[in-house]
């Protein structure tokens, strides 16, 4: 393939419930960027402070450095020229905004990795999950598995009484379930 003709910017889009590995795989693929010797900025947003204020952290306590940030138009102050590869955590939780933003990078020939929720605990689209899976050339749906009867589970439960639809919490507050578990 000659240069002229070879795709460089994208957007690669890591869905599905929670406790499906999303934070998992962004940072495993993060971190084959950095053994490419790619250069790579990563960012999660201010509301994430489970586990750390300036890492992202998987369940699995997996890490990698990344920007907290408050308001995505803080991503394109933040980006250096030769940052190839831009991370993005919990983009569900992100407005409206960090869909251009996301554009903007790809058509600067950045490769740019995202997840997040694609439902809420209701079973609906989660924020702007729609618009940016609509954008992406890539996008990976990953399951977990049921709590209640161990098969494949792609939506997320909510355990607790609360009713906002943003709530952070673990598996003191929320299961992953199957299509049947969740419904019943």
């Amino acid at each position: 393939m000659n240069k002229k003709n070879q795709r460089l910017g994208w957007i690669e889009v890591i869905c599905g419930p929670m406790f499906s590995g999303k934070t998992e795989e962004l940072i495993r693929r993060l971190k084959r960027a950095i053994i490419a010797k790619n250069k790579i900025l990563v960012f999660k947003p201010k509301i994430d402070n489970r586990y750390s204020d300036s890492l992202i952290v998987s369940h699995n306590n997996n890490s990698i450095e990344s920007i907290t940030i408050d308001n995505e138009d803080k991503i394109l102050d933040n980006i250096p020229d030769d940052i190839n590869i831009i991370g993005i955590d919990e983009i569900q939780f992100f407005k409206k905004g960090i869909i251009d933003i996301c554009i903007k990078l790809a058509n600067k020939n950045k490769r740019v990795i995202v997840s997040g929720l694609d439902k809420d605990f209701q079973g609906k689209p989660f924020g702007i999950m729609p618009n940016i899976l609509s954008e992406a050339e890539y996008i990976s749906k990953l399951n977990a598995i049921c709590n209640v009867c161990g098969d494949y589970a792609f939506f997320t439960k909510r355990i607790s009484k609360d009713k906002e639809q943003i709530l952070l919490g673990e598996l003191d507050k929320y299961e992953a379930n199957c299509r049947n578990c969740f419904y019943k």
